[in-house]
């Protein structure tokens, strides 16, 4: 069941996202997602730049498909979070060491500047932060090879 929605959306020639109200007053806006891990396509607020909702969101499946693309784009195109998918090699199994990753990106390095920045996720998954502020996504930390789960055991 798609919702037409009391507000429209699109682009302006700079390529940002503009927000035009039932009121007819037009503003940049920013989807945010409420829940980007756990329900990434549910509950997702448009904002002003100053951070004030626009509009909410409950699902994007509920959107008429122009205006769910036009969100779609912007959150793939202001979100980086690539997945591990495979732990190739540390230089440490003390902090700071250096991580070589297979991502769904492709192969990368990271440095984990500690233990703490591994924060355990509901369910299996786990976000990894790097020390250049990336975050790094394995969905399920018992999915991985045996190998990858072996150096992860060492570092939880």
């Amino acid at each position: 069941m798609s919702l037409t929605p009391d507000y429209q959306l699109q682009r302006n020639p700079f390529g940002k996202l503009i927000f035009t109200g039932s009121d007819g007053e037009a503003k940049e806006a920013v989807p945010v997602r409420a829940f980007p891990i756990g329900a990434p396509d549910e509950g997702i607020a448009l904002v002003d730049p100053h951070g004030h909702e626009l509009a909410w969101v409950e699902r994007l499946s509920e959107l008429p498909a122009p205006l769910r693309e036009l969100i779609e784009s912007e959150l793939a195109s202001r979100e980086f979070m690539p997945a591990i998918e495979r732990i190739v090699d540390v230089s440490s199994f003390a902090t700071p060491s250096t991580w070589t990753v297979a991502t769904n990106r492709g192969e990368t390095k990271l440095i984990l500047k500690g233990e703490e920045d591994i924060r355990r996720l509901p369910g299996p998954a786990l976000l990894i932060a790097d020390n250049n502020g990336i975050q790094y996504l394995i969905r399920d930390r018992y999915g991985l090879d045996t190998h990858s789960r072996k150096i992860l055991d060492r570092f939880l």
